[in-house]
């Protein structure tokens, strides 16, 4: 079952994709108001045994929201691939490098990234685990079983922000920068611990390939280690790590400039594609911050 949020006239609402039909509007207002509520398999069912003709949203017409856009946790984990963690000159970690962002740095799948007052703009695809169900002080297999699905985002960072300081928050929540989607494809279309392959573009050059079967700490690990602290509820995202190849690890490091084309694919999921934007009013400033950094 693919979902998800699709933007409209009167808001958004949540969508199941028809494969060959496609969207059918649901009664929710995004996926994860839809996975919160008490049968969402159920409602999913009714929706699709009542649609009327002609209910469906073309899958090109469809204006795709950020999937979870009133997200309650926004939750990230950091150096989860091992050639990631050598890139960025880290040793691997014992416990789980973990951040958040707040529902309103998400994007939508096709979204323009307007960003402002950043001159290190970096890429990192990321594989996210969308929960599905209440997790507190979870063991693994309740992790597992509580995961309503996975989709694709991109970590987005504006380095410069980042580096500022010890905590990387500030250059990892600029608003509606990291693009998720473009659907969620619940657990149960995939064997049990399956891999996905994460890949990612930056104007048609390959710049990252990862398998999630090398992730230091998998997305059940993962859930089960972070509700033993927080609660985990329908509807929160966890995105589980970049593998290595961004731009920031490259020689000489390589960041986004006005206009770059950011592709973001897992194979089973889908493609976010996101064209970058300097925000006119600092098109000046961000030149200036490029060329003092390439002084530097």
């Amino acid at each position: 079952m693919k979902l998800a949020t699709l933007r409209t006239r009167y808001g958004t609402t949540a969508a199941l994709l028809l494969p060959g039909v496609g969207f059918l509007p649901l009664p929710a207002g995004d996926v994860g108001g839809l996975l919160a509520g008490p049968d969402w398999r159920g409602t999913v069912a009714a929706a699709v045994d009542t649609a009327a003709a002609g209910a469906t949203v073309p899958e090109r017409e469809a204006d795709l929201a950020p999937l979870l856009p009133r997200a309650a946790k926004v939750i990230c984990c950091g150096l989860n691939y091992g050639d990631h963690i050598a890139e960025m000159g880290r040793d691997r970690p014992e416990f789980p490098t973990l951040f958040v962002k707040f529902a309103d740095s998400l994007a939508g799948a096709r979204d323009v990234l307007e960003v402002a007052g950043s001159a290190k703009v970096d890429w990192e695809a990321e594989l996210a685990v969308v929960v599905g169900a209440t997790l507190h002080r979870a063991d693994e297999a309740e992790a597992a079983a509580a995961i309503a699905g996975y989709t694709v985002a991109n970590d987005v960072s504006m380095r410069d922000w980042q580096n500022r300081t010890l905590q990387w928050f500030q250059g990892k929540a600029f608003d509606a920068a990291t693009p998720v989607g473009p659907v969620l494809v619940t657990a149960d279309e995939f064997p049990a611990g399956a891999g996905f392959t994460v890949r990612g573009f930056v104007n048609g050059e390959p710049v990252q390939a990862g398998d999630t079967s090398t992730l230091v700490f998998g997305p059940a690990r993962l859930l089960s280690y972070i509700s033993r602290f927080t609660t985990l509820r329908a509807g929160d995202l966890v995105l589980t790590g970049t593998p290595g190849g961004v731009g920031m690890g490259m020689v000489p490091p390589r960041f986004l400039a006005d206009g770059d084309v950011l592709r973001t694919e897992i194979d089973g999921i889908g493609v976010l594609e996101n064209v970058l934007r300097i925000h006119p009013q600092d098109q000046d400033l961000h030149q200036q911050l490029v060329t003092k950094e390439s002084a530097a």
